[in-house]
């Protein structure tokens, strides 16, 4: 929560920075570019351009305006889908994303090794040149990330399936007590006047004896599949794994 939170502070202060210079008057302030740009990444449409034609206004205040008003927007998804909810899909998306953008810059590092001998030619030393731009390429790798985390959590809804959460996620409608009894109610015999099976002693063991049922296997039914290790090849033939496809929660990103 901390870490994304930082992300998009800094992702305000890199936008106002770029249109609203420090130092700069206002008739010099890129006003309407701001604006877009906030609406693009943050989903938000706001009166930037009305800020700022205040008298006095700073761009100090059209940061800090500009965060209440993206912190505001998270805060509602969070009272919307759960804190327990959120908070799981933040961390999801983040590593995901994290562990793309790493992939890449490895790959751009590696790019970057092979052609960096040239710079010999320029008269230019290899080593430090290459320390230089991969840094350079880090520093935009990292503004990305915060960029990309920021934009995919202001325009993403999720769609949760409550029967599925709760077997996949225990605990995590723990914010609704009735939903919680209700789930226990399913799945815990003690929670039930009936005893469970092997405390039965009416005329069990005059009972006939039943042959077990097979369960025929079907890809488009998960009722019909074995317990599925998370790592395992999903059984509905997408190729993903297990976690990734029907053993996740199933998330909706919309813009």
């Amino acid at each position: 929560e901390e870490l994304v939170r930082d992300m998009r502070h800094q992702v305000v202060e890199d936008l106002v920075r770029a249109y609203i210079p420090s130092g700069a008057y206002a008739e010099q302030w890129d006003s309407e570019t701001l604006a877009n740009e906030v609406a693009r990444v943050f989903n938000l449409e706001l009166p930037i351009q009305d800020w700022a034609k205040e008298e006095g206004i700073a761009e100090a205040e059209i940061t800090e305006r500009l965060i209440d008003h993206a912190d505001r927007k998270i805060a509602a998804k969070v009272a919307n889908y759960g804190d327990n909810i959120w908070r799981r899909t933040e961390k999801s998306i983040v590593l995901q994303l994290l562990d793309q953008s790493w992939k890449e810059h490895l790959l751009g590092l590696d790019h970057l090794r092979q052609g960096i001998n040239l710079r010999a030619f320029g008269q230019k030393d290899p080593l430090n040149e290459y320390k230089r731009e991969a840094f350079g390429m880090f520093e935009v790798m990292l503004d990305a990330l915060r960029e990309t985390v920021t934009q995919t959590l202001s325009y993403l809804e999720i769609s949760v399936d409550e029967n599925r959460l709760a077997m996949i996620l225990p605990g995590a409608l723990g914010g609704d007590p009735s939903k919680q009894k209700m789930q226990e109610t399913r799945t815990d015999p003690a929670a039930t006047n009936t005893p469970p099976p092997q405390q039965r002693t009416d005329n069990v063991s005059n009972m006939p004896k039943r042959e077990p049922v097979k369960n025929t296997f079907d890809a488009n039914d998960p009722n019909s599949w074995a317990k599925v290790p998370r790592n395992s090849n999903c059984p509905c033939g997408s190729g993903k794994k297990f976690k990734h496809c029907h053993g996740n929660i199933s998330i909706v990103a919309t813009s």
